[in-house]
C-alpha cells in the first residue's frame, strides 16, 4: 500500500480541519481529491508530506512515517504556485535540485524533455510563462522516480494542450507503478483521467469511488434528449408525454434504475427518432450533491 490514512484527525485551535478521515492509495492508482476551499485538502497533503503534525489516527507513507527519510525519498510534491529564481535557466534549476538530491545533474535535460521544455531549457526562468514554470516544478518532482506524487492544482496556468500532455504524462507514471494523489477544482479534467474520486467537505470524507460508483451512490437523474425525425414530432411527443420541449428536441429525465426501460421506450419508436443523446450526471453534479448533503 502506497498511502494509508486511518481515522486521521487534525484540529486548528479547536476547529476540526480533518474529522476521522480514512483513505488508502495503492500503487499505480490515480486519485483525485476534491473539496471546497477549507474542506481539508491542503491540511491532508501537508500531513502526508510530514510538514505538519496530526492529532489522532494513523498515517503510513510507503510503509513509513510521514516526513521520515524513508518516506521523503519516495514522495514528490508539486504545489499550485511554484517559485524559482528568475535568473536561472530551466536546465540550471533542475540540475541544482538533482545535485541536492545526490543525483547526477546531467539528467536535467532528459527530465525537461519529458515535461516538454527541452527547447526552452537554456532560457532564464524569468522569461517563462506560468505554465512553463509549472512544468519545471513537475520535472523537479520527477527526480528520483518517486512512488507517490502529491499534486496540488497541478494544471493551474496550463493551456488546454499542455493540460492534455500533463495528464498523458501522469498516465505514463501510473502505468509504471507510481501513485498519484492530486487536488483540483477543474472537475471536467479529473472526471476522465483518474481511477478514483475522493470528496471532502468540512473536514469529512463524504464520498469516494470511481465515477460510476459515485453516480450510483448519488442516484441523480439521467437526462435524455430525443430529436424526432421531421414529420414525426407528434408521434414521439405522444409516446413521451413526460418530456418537455427545447426547440426541436424533447427532453426528459429518469432515475438510474429506470434508464434502461426509458431507453427501450425511445428505441421502440424506431425511425421516428432521428437522434438520441444520454447525459448522465456530471462530476460537478455529483460533487455538488455530496457537498450539499453534508451541509444539511
Amino acid at each position: 500500500m502506497t498511502l494509508t490514512l486511518n481515522q486521521l484527525t487534525k484540529k486548528y485551535q479547536g476547529t476540526l480541519a480533518l474529522d476521522a478521515v480514512s483513505l488508502s492509495v495503492v500503487g499505480g492508482e490515480r486519485v483525485a481529491l476534491l473539496g471546497h476551499n477549507g474542506a481539508g485538502k491542503s491540511t491532508m497533503m501537508k500531513i502526508i508530506l510530514g510538514l505538519i503534525p496530526f492529532d489522532n489516527g494513523d498515517v503510513t507513507v510507503m510503509g513509513a512515517a510521514p516526513g521520515s527519510a524513508a518516506a521523503r525519498a519516495q514522495v514528490a510534491y508539486l504545489p499550485e504556485n511554484v517559485a524559482f529564481h528568475p535568473a536561472l535557466t530551466g536546465l540550471e534549476q533542475v540540475s541544482t535540485y538533482l545535485r541536492l538530491r545526490g543525483e547526477d545533474g546531467g539528467q536535467a535535460l532528459a527530465l525537461l524533455e519529458r515535461v516538454g521544455l527541452h527547447g526552452a531549457a537554456k532560457r532564464r526562468i524569468g522569461t517563462y510563462s506560468k505554465g512553463m514554470r509549472q512544468r519545471v516544478g513537475l520535472a523537479q518532482a520527477l527526480i528520483g522516480q518517486p512512488k507517490l506524487l502529491v499534486l496540488d492544482e497541478p494544471t493551474s496556468g496550463l493551456d488546454p494542450v499542455s493540460r492534455r500532455d500533463f495528464y498523458a504524462l501522469l498516465d505514463g507514471l501510473a502505468a509504471e507503478g507510481a501513485s498519484i494523489l492530486l487536488s483540483s477544482h477543474a472537475l471536467t479534467e479529473v472526471e476522465a483521467r483518474t481511477d478514483r474520486i475522493v470528496i471532502l467537505s468540512k473536514g469529512r470524507l463524504v464520498a469516494q469511488g470511481s465515477l460510476p460508483d459515485l453516480r450510483r451512490a448519488a442516484a441523480l437523474p439521467v437526462m435524455l434528449q430525443v430529436l424526432p425525425r421531421p414529420g414525426a414530432e407528434a408521434v414521439v411527443a405522444a409516446a413521451l408525454p413526460e418530456a418537455s420541449r427545447d426547440a426541436d428536441t424533447l427532453v426528459l429525465t429518469c432515475t438510474q434504475a429506470d434508464k434502461l426501460a426509458t431507453l427501450a421506450r425511445i428505441t421502440a419508436l424506431g425511425e421516428a427518432v432521428a437522434d438520441l443523446e444520454v447525459l448522465p450526471p456530471s462530476l460537478e453534479d455529483i460533487y455538488s450533491h455530496f457537498s450539499q448533503r453534508d451541509g444539511q
